[in-house]
Order: C-alpha cells, then sequence, then structure tokens
C-alpha cells in the first residue's frame, strides 16, 4: 500500500509522522520504503544522511529517468529503507511544466518498486504544488497531520477542498485512510476545543491515536534517529506504535 502524508500546511508533524510511523510500520516486519519529497530533505535528515549526501535522490528519477530500484538506501532501522529527496525538488514545477501526464509522473515512477513493499510512504513538502498532487495520484490512501491551532484547522478545511478539486480534474486520488492529531498540548486551554472540534467534524475519520508534544519526538531528528532508536521507552515511541496499529488496521480494510 501506498500512503502519502500530506498537509499544505508546514509545523503540524508531517515529517515526524512520515519517519516514525515508517519506523513503527517496519519495526512489526513490515517492508517499508519511505520515499522523501521535500526540496529540504527533512525525512531524510531525520534518517540520518549528511546534507551533503542527499544526491542522487528521488529527482533524479522524476528528473532524468534514472532506475528509481537504484536510489533506494538503507537506513539503519531493519526493514526499512529510503529514498532521499534534494533541492532540486523545489523546482518540479517548473521541471515538469510541459511534461504531457506530469501529475501522474511519480506514479509511474513507483510502478516498478510498489509491490517489492508492504507500504510506500510518501513524506510531502508542506503545499499543494505539483509534488503532492503527484503523491496525491501515485497513492492509494493518504493520511493528514493536523495540529490543535486554529490556524491548522482551517488549513484542514482547505486542504480537503484542494483534494477534492485534484479529484475533480485528474481522477484516480488516494482515499482518505485518517487524520492525526499532533504536536498537542493539552496545558493549552485550546487544545481541548480544537480537538473536539476536529474528532465532531469529522468522526471516525480520526485516528484514536494522538501524538502529543513529546521533548523525545523534537530531539532524534538532531541525532538522525528515529524516536524508537533514541528512546523507545519514551511516550513519544509508544504513541507512534499505537498509531501504526491503527494505520495497519485501516490499511487492510481497504485493500
Amino acid at each position: 500500500m501506498v500512503i502519502s502524508l500530506i498537509n499544505n500546511k508546514g509545523g503540524v508533524g508531517k515529517t515526524t509522522t512520515a519517519v516514525n510511523l515508517s519506523a513503527a510500520l517496519a519495526s512489526n516486519g513490515n517492508t517499508v520504503l519511505l520515499v522523501d519529497l521535500d526540496s529540504q530533505g527533512s525525512a531524510s535528515l531525520s534518517l540520518g544522511v549528511p546534507r551533503g549526501d542527499l544526491s542522487p535522490s528521488i529527482a533524479d528519477a522524476l528528473f532524468d529517468d534514472v532506475n528509481i530500484q537504484d536510489l533506494i538506501r538503507d537506513t539503519s532501522v531493519r526493514n526499512l529503507k529510503l529514498i532521499t529527496g534534494d533541492f532540486r525538488l523545489a523546482n518540479a514545477d517548473l521541471a515538469l511544466a510541459d511534461v504531457e501526464g506530469r501529475e501522474r509522473l511519480l506514479s509511474d515512477v513507483l510502478q516498478a518498486v510498489r509491490n517489492s513493499f508492504d507500504y510506500v510512504v510518501l513524506d510531502c513538502p508542506p503545499s499543494l504544488s505539483l509534488l503532492p498532487i503527484n503523491a496525491l495520484t501515485a497513492a492509494d490512501t493518504f493520511i493528514v497531520p493536523v495540529s490543535p491551532q486554529y490556524l491548522a484547522l482551517e488549513g484542514l478545511v482547505n486542504l480537503f477542498s484542494a483534494v477534492d478539486r485534484v479529484r475533480e480534474n485528474i481522477g484516480g486520488c488516494a482515499e482518505l485512510l485518517g487524520i492525526v492529531i499532533t504536536l498537542a498540548d493539552y496545558r493549552v486551554r485550546v487544545t481541548q476545543e480544537i480537538v473536539e472540534i476536529v474528532r465532531g467534524h469529522y468522526g471516525k475519520d480520526v485516528f484514536e491515536t494522538e501524538i502529543r508534544g513529546n521533548v523525545r519526538l523534537a530531539e532524534a531528528p538532531s541525532f538522525g534517529q528515529t524516536v524508537f532508536q533514541y528512546d523507545g521507552a519514551s511516550a513519544g515511541a509508544e504513541a507512534y506504535y499505537r498509531l501504526a496499529v491503527e494505520v495497519a488496521t485501516r490499511s487492510r480494510r481497504t485493500r
């Protein structure tokens, strides 16, 4: 199953979720490929890839027809492979402007590897530009991380409207697997209010697991580690383990 992690707003824990969800799925015996579609390479850096070693990346497959199988790297996490992202992805809209079928280019590229893994996880940049649209058309399902802030809540409404437009104009768009509440801090009064709004409006589309703000989750990327490697006993690690179980359960229902 190909799962896209998408939100057009930054700072909602999207890359943290992509990295640690991928690692949690891999720890349960699944083979997982994480594809970093962000020009900043944040997911790749979080897994210990030095900035100077981000190339070759998924950009080579999208722009230069390099075989995607040649771009797959090992990581320090068993069963978890990685295709890095690099700065060239920032120019994707311009580089692919005249390419026929540019909205489905990623889907075509992934055909060679998608059946080799139990899960392919796509970490998208915080926008609804060409790369996230490619991720939506390439994926079977998508997950939306959302933090309990009013602006993030407004962004969620805009995101689903944009997804509907992609579905209408292009077709073959991924289905929602779930919304995951991230960076929840219940010491802040507004958190409970916004979480109740999200759960009240979206109901069962919201995962039961919530990812609370956690210092270990914030520290792990600076060491090039997942939260499980950095502190497997932390609340953040426990939360992502639970989320992985929910994702696996929902994924089986949609297959």
